[in-house]
């Protein structure tokens, strides 16, 4: 084998492993969490406890009324201010941090997770700004 040919192998090997784990993490977040579309989340979330998993600046910039923050580096040392018999809506700015969010408290026993489609950049429903 040649040079060429060894680094063409380790490379598609590189990109194969790569593409097994983001399949693994796809399957992960989607069993941790259900996806509700705005409609939904805003119909159930009276019943829920709605977290905010962006950072405390993006919170306190403009939030879902009645959202409580805890911030995705922090899920872990915080999970245990949720309560376990409640569902537990999430959201942040897109989806990404709510899904791995959710798989965080999926590990440590909760069980009604859902996670806003679109996040917080397509909520068109009431909102809190923090006042200067």
């Amino acid at each position: 084998m040649n040079g060429w040919t060894v680094f063409t192998i380790i490379l598609w090997i590189g990109i194969i492993g790569w593409a097994i784990w983001e399949l693994i993490q796809y399957f992960r977040r989607k069993n941790a969490a259900t996806i509700v579309s705005k409609e939904e989340f805003k119909e159930n979330m009276r019943k829920a406890q709605v977290v905010d998993v962006r950072g405390k600046d993006d919170f306190d910039a403009g939030h879902i009324l009645g959202a409580r923050n805890i911030p995705y580096l922090q899920m872990k040392q915080r999970a245990n201010e949720l309560r376990k018999d409640q569902p537990i809506y999430l959201y942040d700015e897109k989806k990404t941090l709510s899904a791995r969010s959710a798989i965080i408290l999926k590990k440590q026993g909760y069980q009604n997770l859902y996670v806003l489609k679109g996040g917080y950049a397509d909520w068109d429903g009431k909102i809190k700004r923090k006042k200067n």
